[in-house]
């Protein structure tokens, strides 16, 4: 197995409180907390941060609200690249700032829009060995942005058929990270099911439930530690015992049996390989 140098920050997300469903009134963004970490990850207020917001419906919105975030943090090199098609990620402007990157910040929205456009590119091609081979290239991600690194990813699937076979719906992501599937807003918009079935279709995979403001720290492709102010839930299907999700019609209730999980938070780690847990002492300090 190749040792994996770069790291993956993916982000549970965090909205805004306006009440409205449409994204125009609800930008994706993120707490300070959560940037500062990126920041700091990708080497430091000077880094060449790349924002992509080919996820969201609105893009230069979105491009604009992390502009403004990543100046709060005192940020002096910060570029949103707004690819819209395929053909914009085979550009050259485009493939010269991804190589020149040292940090790229996919934004929330749709994942299937990011794979769909940037799948199969050279700039895919690109960042898949720039976070292989390089220690030090950070790619983060929120919402939409962090479900897009896996290879098995969630495209969507209604948390109110939890449990009901047909509920989740899978699409290939951009193979960050083939080992996770991951979910985002788990807590608040109650994805458990969701993702248990997801873990039910592909045991072998472990699953991770990001809450919003919450994110996971992922070094060589395989050491986890949260950050944030929410939880992580971990879904280990290598223990599960009944597992009848592959006999199943769709719209059945299904089954599952000593399927592991995990509640971690803030300071705590994750062993993908070895599926382990390290948790933080009670006393130590919130950082």
């Amino acid at each position: 197995m190749q040792q994996i140098k770069g790291t993956l920050i993916p982000i549970g997300g965090n909205e805004d409180k306006g009440i409205e469903e449409n994204e125009q009134y609800t930008l994706e963004f993120i707490d300070e907390g959560i940037l500062f970490h990126v920041v700091k990850e990708a080497g430091g207020v000077d880094a060449n941060i790349v924002v992509i917001p080919t996820a969201s419906s609105i893009p230069v919105e979105v491009g604009e609200n992390y502009l403004d975030a990543f100046d709060k943090l005192g940020c002096t090199n910060v570029t949103v690249l707004d690819i819209r098609s395929k053909e914009d990620s085979e550009k050259d402007s485009s493939i010269e700032l991804i190589k020149n990157a040292d940090c790229i910040m996919f934004s929330g929205g749709d994942q299937s829009k990011i794979t769909n456009k940037i799948g199969g590119t050279q700039i895919h091609d690109i960042l898949v060995d720039r976070y292989q081979n390089e220690e030090g290239f950070v790619i983060a991600g929120t919402s939409a942005g962090a479900m897009a690194m896996a290879t098995q990813m969630i495209a969507g699937g209604s948390a109110s058929e939890a449990f009901i076979k047909g509920a989740v719906r899978m699409y290939k992501g951009l193979n960050l990270i083939p080992e996770l599937i991951v979910d985002t807003h788990f807590i608040r918009r109650g994805r458990f099911g969701r993702q248990s079935e997801a873990v039910a279709k592909f045991p072998n995979l472990i699953g991770i439930g990001l809450a919003e403001d919450t994110g996971m720290i992922i070094k060589n492709g395989n050491d986890c530690t949260v950050i944030g102010s929410g939880m992580v839930i971990v879904f280990d299907g290598a223990t599960l015992t009944h597992n009848n999700e592959k006999v199943l019609k769709e719209g059945t209730p299904m089954t599952m049996a000593n399927m592991t999980i995990h509640v971690l938070s803030n300071g705590d780690k994750f062993d993908i390989k070895n599926r382990t847990v390290s948790v933080l002492p009670i006393e130590a300090p919130f950082i």
